[in-house]
C-alpha cells in the first residue's frame, strides 16, 4: 500500500511560491481555513490521483489569487486593486493562478505517495461540486496560511488533503 498524500509545510509552500513569482513572499500560519462563501470568495483548485479520485485542494481568497496571478505575469499591482473592487479575477489572473496551482501539485508528490495532478480551478463565486465543497472547510489534514506577495497584496490560503477511502 502506498504512503498517504503528504501535507506540505508552510516553508515548502513559501519557497515554491516565491520562486514562481520572483518576489518576496511572507507566510504565517492562521487558525482557520478559507471559506469561499465568505468575503470576496475564493478559488478552489482540485488535485486528483491516477484513479481520478479527489485527493487534495488548494483554496485561495480572491485577493491572494489576484496578487499571485498578477505577480507571476508581471501585471501591474493596480490590477489587484481592480479585482478586489469588482470582486472578480481578470482572465490573465485566472490563467496565471491556474499555472501556479499546476506547479503546486509538486508539493503533494513524494516518494511512495500517490501521484497527484492539478485538474480544475473553480473561480470565486462559482458553485462547487458536492464532492469538492464537503472538504473545503472539513476538519482533515490541512494547512491554513496568511500569504503576502510583497508589492502585490495578501490573502488567506488553505491546503487540504482529502482522506483516502
Amino acid at each position: 500500500m502506498s504512503a498517504p498524500t503528504p501535507l506540505p509545510g508552510a516553508l515548502e509552500f513559501r519557497e515554491l511560491l516565491e520562486g514562481l513569482v520572483g518576489r518576496q513572499v511572507n507566510v504565517t500560519v492562521r487558525g482557520r481555513g478559507v471559506d469561499p462563501a465568505r468575503g470576496l470568495g475564493a478559488t478552489v483548485a482540485e488535485y486528483v490521483d491516477d484513479q481520478m479520485q479527489l485527493a487534495a485542494l488548494v483554496v485561495a481568497e480572491l485577493e491572494l489569487a489576484a496578487a499571485a496571478g498578477s505577480a507571476i505575469g508581471l501585471v501591474p499591482a493596480k490590477e489587484v486593486e481592480a479585482s478586489v473592487r469588482y470582486k472578480e479575477l481578470s482572465a490573465s489572473q485566472i490563467e496565471n493562478f491556474s499555472e501556479i496551482c499546476n506547479v503546486l501539485a509538486s508539493l503533494f508528490n513524494a516518494d511512495g505517495a500517490p501521484h497527484l495532478r492539478f485538474t480544475t480551478m473553480h473561480v470565486p463565486g462559482a458553485a462547487l461540486p458536492g464532492d469538492v465543497a464537503q472538504w473545503v472547510t472539513a476538519h482533515v489534514a490541512r494547512l491554513d496560511l496568511d500569504v503576502e506577495v510583497v508589492g502585490y497584496g495578501s490573502g488567506a490560503l488553505s491546503i487540504v488533503v482529502v482522506p483516502r477511502t
